[in-house]
């Protein structure tokens, strides 16, 4: 597996621990609208981020063979954002837009805070070989 394909199934694996988070949330505190605006959004985020996983690896394919690369679907992205949008206009009663938006960002956190944590990992390794541990 390469190193992209490992990164992101990492970084799908925690947008399904925020997924699971936010469903406990919803089902278990007195926040239904909040969570479930969370849950909306971060279920479009995390569309949006497995489509812009799946285009970069295409590109990068691409790429490798000589190719021509397709672009990296923006404009069905930004397609999929609005639609979460519309659907917490219709249902303004039973979810938060503002934590529907919120919910669109969590694929971007969840690509920060992997490379972070990655990159302070990778440190701390170089880190112990230089001492010789």
């Amino acid at each position: 597996m390469s190193h992209f394909d490992t990164m992101a199934a990492r970084q799908r694996k925690w947008m399904f621990y925020l997924l699971a988070l936010f469903v406990l949330g919803a089902g278990f505190t007195p926040y239904h609208r909040i969570f479930l605006g969370l849950l909306l959004g971060t279920v479009f985020s995390f569309y949006n981020m497995w489509l812009l996983q799946r285009r970069v690896k295409y590109l990068g394919d691409a790429v490798e063979r000589n190719e021509r690369p397709k672009g990296l679907g923006t404009a069905a992205r930004f397609a999929s954002a609005v639609a979460a949008i519309a659907i917490a206009g219709k249902y303004v009663m039973h979810l938060d837009v503002l934590s529907v938006i919120l919910g669109l960002l969590t694929s971007y956190i969840v690509i920060v805070a992997d490379y972070l944590l990655f990159e302070l990992h990778k440190s701390k390794i170089k880190e112990g070989e230089s001492n010789g541990t």
